[in-house]
């Protein structure tokens, strides 16, 4: 019998299906995760990598092909003469084919400071993304914490409604008995009507809400998954890491790394250069037969004079960089007062829920007496719904109160940008 019991208790759970959780945590990083603007990173490594070959290819040696037929009006001629034997006249139609082989030696790190540029430029990139993707925590807070208050205010008036079911059942003894007056139940039963059409307006506002929350994260979400309400400490001292912070240095650093490249285009470029070919003439122009030839040797290039060209560009990178900081100050401004404004919305709220819990005690004293008047036929049905009302008002109030101030606080983690400020 126990065996027969166990087995069935077993299909049972198997065949009932789990309810599905989702936290605010998740909430996020699925939101990152699934938001079309997050391939753009893996493509930003691609291209970032593709351009590091090319500038790597620089170190390779470089190779060219040169072919060349002429005829030329006049060539040069030594009228000597040495004793009857004349020397030969170079030939007006020439030719020549070359390989030329140049290896660049050294160009003052040049290469590699625009290797280390390219990675900058990558980091930065990257992370102009992920600031976009960080605004959308507030749109996913704005749908899960919508999500929980609907939900709550769904849950209570449900509570409402067969609260009053119970009351009307009582008034139709009542009536029944003569101990109330006839159609007394009526003025209830057409609140209950009017909570039915709230609670209706609310599950279809919260059928909204989850589609969109849906939408972001790339997952099924729908009535029967459980939205956690999650507790939150807020660490006011700890330091902020904002990913607009990191953008702006990154940016500060692309704009020295250029400064030092402008300042290596100043070297000398030295370069092995080799070259061999096949022509007539070669290399001895006394010699008027096809010959082969070569020449092996190391060459500098260098611009020792740019008419301040480089200091000027130095200086333009200059005047960036204090624009890029004009900016820091000014998100440090806007975001210093976005933080002073949702401390003053928690502490706010914080009062006003220690608040709520009198107003309720007050509240469920006034409706107990309300209906203990309404048994006794002492006042009439819609002076018990006006205080049965308050109390549910009440009531309401302190659960959204609730979930306003865990979404105050997760707001308040967005824009402090606090890694400390973790989740339970």
């Amino acid at each position: 019998m126990k065996k027969l019991v166990v087995l069935t208790l077993l299909l049972i759970g198997a065949v009932s299906p789990a309810q599905e959780i989702l936290t605010l945590q998740e909430s996020y990083e699925l939101a990152e995760k699934n938001y079309p603007l997050g391939s753009q990173i893996q493509l930003l490594e691609e291209k970032a990598a593709r351009e590091q070959e090319v500038i790597q290819k620089d170190y390779l040696p470089k190779f060219n092909i040169n072919a060349k037929a002429s005829y030329q009006s006049d060539v040069t001629e030594i009228p000597i003469d040495l004793g009857g034997q004349s020397i030969e006249t170079v030939d007006k139609d020439q030719y020549r084919a070359t390989l030329d082989v140049e290896q660049l030696i050294f160009n003052g790190g040049a290469i590699n400071s625009r290797s280390s540029l390219k990675d900058l430029e990558l980091q930065s990139q990257a992370q102009q993304v992920r600031v976009s993707l960080y605004q959308i925590k507030k749109r996913i807070n704005r749908y899960y914490f919508g999500a929980l208050q609907l939900r709550e205010q769904i849950s209570l008036l449900e509570s409402k409604e067969n609260a009053l079911g119970g009351r009307v059942k009582e008034l139709e003894s009542q009536v029944k008995y003569g101990t109330a007056l006839p159609a007394s139940e009526n003025v209830i039963k057409a609140e209950i009507l009017k909570i039915k059409q709230q609670k209706e307006e609310a599950e279809s506002q919260l059928h909204t809400v989850l589609k969109s929350l849906s939408a972001y994260i790339a997952r099924p979400v729908d009535i029967s998954t459980v939205l956690e309400l999650p507790e939150q400490e807020i660490l006011i001292e700890a330091p902020g890491a904002r990913p607009e912070i990191e953008w702006f240095n990154l940016r500060e650093e692309e704009l020295d790394q250029n400064k030092e490249i402008l300042a290596k285009s100043l070297y000398p470029n030295i370069y092995g250069f080799a070259q061999g070919g096949y022509g007539k003439p070669g290399y001895n122009f006394l010699d008027n037969s096809f010959q082969d030839f070569y020449m092996v040797g190391v060459k500098m290039n260098w611009n020792v004079f740019d008419w301040g060209k480089v200091k000027e560009q130095q200086k333009s990178l200059d005047i960036s960089k204090d624009m890029i900081n004009a900016e820091r100050e000014t998100f440090n401004f806007n975001n210093n007062i976005e933080l002073e404004e949702a401390l003053i919305r928690i502490d706010q709220l914080q009062k006003t829920l220690l608040q709520d819990n009198e107003i309720i005690a007050l509240r469920e004293n006034i409706a107990e007496s309300s209906n203990s008047q309404l048994k006794n036929g002492i006042i009439t049905p819609s002076e018990y719904l006006t205080e049965f009302n308050n109390l549910y008002e009440a009531k309401i109030n302190q659960q959204l109160h609730k979930v306003e101030l865990e979404m105050a606080k997760a707001d308040y983690r967005i824009i402090k940008g606090n890694k400390e400020n973790k989740l339970r």
